[in-house]
């Protein structure tokens, strides 16, 4: 629901995730996931265990509670708002429903029902997005009618290479920005690294990756697709200036309805596809939760919880802004440090643990101050996200709008703030969304490597099977051979002591 969104109001950017999704494959495959598979852990949090200590892994363990809770709160947000616009039930009612259902459906079912019901949602999801496409398609006329409605109103306008981090679109921030942030999701949390960890070769990890990024590009298709069949048929006439609609993620469903609304069964086998992903992140999500919480001892801290605390942040989430770009924020907060301490563990044998957990700590604390800092510029419309103009030439039903064809024109100012501010803020608090992640993972790395520099005098070697192949080679082929002679010598010493007893 976000991402047709986002191509409707800004245009088709999106376009540059299809080229993120393969570097996200191909750093994986070789930084990673070998010492993932090598490892062989139960929780991908263990790892940080044996790099570390254990109140490393621990905080890092809360950090994926935190993401995820966002991500489950986002994923029943968005089709409670679908189904909001279909049936006129107050959003909060619906929110509490679906949410309730989810957990019920992941308690009974357990492992087993995510996996096999998952199986069976992909095929709903990728059907219900075939179906609208086909039906836009045919509504708008053909393909050549589509690229030239889409090329007149700005949608195609894509080729900017400047490399500003405070844009909120270019090839940059997907190149660098969107790559980062699904590499975090999809190779340092317990959600995606635990599908490969049932794998029992490193073969077949490498083809589940290639699996995983033909599909998201299939998808990602779909939604670059239904962005611009959006805008084809609502380019003199946007549903949410004309008051149609409460917020453009309400596309989708409203689209639907007018497109395909005569058509019996096509509405509600949209709601079902929406359904359909809500059930399957959230499901997947609370099981890679559950065991996180089980497996690293958080237990008893957060057994009962998470449910009032999510409910309570879905209901907060209307007030915060579009759905993509809060999403990549408010996650970042977590995915930033994660990737920091993964990155200091695998690519950085001089880091230690003191300097992971504090760089980590800083990092956390910087995230939170800036996301609650630019959330804080955006609800007083300090800082705006300029979308493309919309018109509302094409409709009736309000002549005053009708005359105001040019809405969005006054809004439209570099840097993404607006004009009747003289205050710009700092240009950390204006920052791209798909560059949050990226200043997390910066400020884990400075204070890490600055504490472990000055702290790592008395530290032993870092094991082999611990680093990235990328740095292994790097390193004298002794390290291995200096961690059996400190192993020795503290078994030596634990003998001595017990003689001396």
């Amino acid at each position: 629901m976000g991402a047709p969104v986002d191509v409707y109001k800004f245009g088709a950017y999106y376009v540059y995730i299809m080229i993120s999704l393969v570097l996200m494959g191909i750093i994986s495959i070789s930084v990673f996931f070998p010492v993932f598979f090598k490892l062989q852990v139960t929780s991908i949090y263990e790892y940080l265990e044996k790099r570390f200590d254990y109140k490393t892994k621990v905080l890092v363990s809360f950090f994926f509670i935190v993401g995820e809770v966002f991500t489950i709160a986002i994923g029943t947000y968005a089709p409670s708002l679908a189904l909001s616009a279909v049936t006129g039930f107050h959003i909060y009612y619906i929110i509490i429903c679906v949410f309730g259902t989810c957990i019920f459906y992941t308690t009974i079912g357990g492992l087993k029902t995510v996996v096999w019901t998952d199986i069976f949602q992909i095929g709903i999801i990728f059907l219900f997005l075939l179906i609208i496409c086909a039906i836009g398609l045919n509504t708008t006329g053909n393909f050549s009618s589509l690229w030239k409605t889409a090329l007149d109103g700005g949608r195609l306008d894509i080729l900017n290479f400047n490399l500003d981090p405070t844009l909120r679109d270019s090839f940059w921030t997907y190149i660098v920005g969107c790559t980062f942030q699904l590499m975090i999701y999809i190779n340092l949390s317990q959600s995606g690294v635990q599908k490969y960890l049932a794998l029992p070769t490193f073969r077949q990890w490498i083809w589940a990756m290639v699996f995983y990024v033909i599909t998201m590009e299939i998808v990602e298709i779909f939604c670059i697709l239904l962005g611009l069949l959006f805008y084809a048929h609502y380019a003199n006439c946007d549903p949410f200036i004309s008051g149609k609609i409460q917020r453009h993620e309400q596309l989708l469903p409203y689209y639907t309805m007018e497109i395909a609304g005569h058509i019996p069964g096509v509405v509600g086998f949209t709601l079902v596809g929406l359904f359909c992903a809500t059930m399957s992140t959230i499901s997947s999500s609370l099981n890679a939760i559950s065991g996180v919480v089980y497996k690293d001892f958080l237990l008893r801290c957060w057994k009962g919880s998470i449910k009032e605390k999510t409910t309570f942040l879905i209901l907060v989430l209307q007030y915060l802004g579009d759905l993509l770009p809060l999403g990549f924020s408010a996650k970042s907060m977590a995915y930033g440090p994660t990737l920091g301490v993964f990155c200091l563990g695998v690519l950085f044998p001089k880091a230690n643990a003191k300097g992971a957990f504090y760089g980590a700590v800083s990092s956390f604390i910087f995230q939170i101050f800036v996301f609650v800092v630019s959330r804080v510029y955006r609800y007083k419309k300090i800082i705006v996200d300029v979308p493309k103009t919309f018109s509302v030439s094409g409709c009736w039903t309000n002549t005053s709008l009708a005359t105001n064809n040019t809405f969005y024109n006054s809004f439209i100012h570099p840097n993404n703030v607006t004009s009747h501010s003289e205050f710009k803020p700092f240009f950390i608090f204006r920052l791209s969304h798909y560059y949050n992640s990226i200043s997390g993972l910066i400020v884990t790395l400075i204070v890490g490597l600055i504490i472990s520099y000055l702290t790592n005098k008395n530290d032993p070697p870092v094991d082999k099977e611990l680093l990235s192949p990328v740095i292994r080679r790097f390193l004298s082929n002794d390290t291995k051979s200096e961690i059996d002679n400190r192993e020795l010598k503290t078994l030596m010493a634990k003998e001595s002591n017990t003689q001396e007893k």
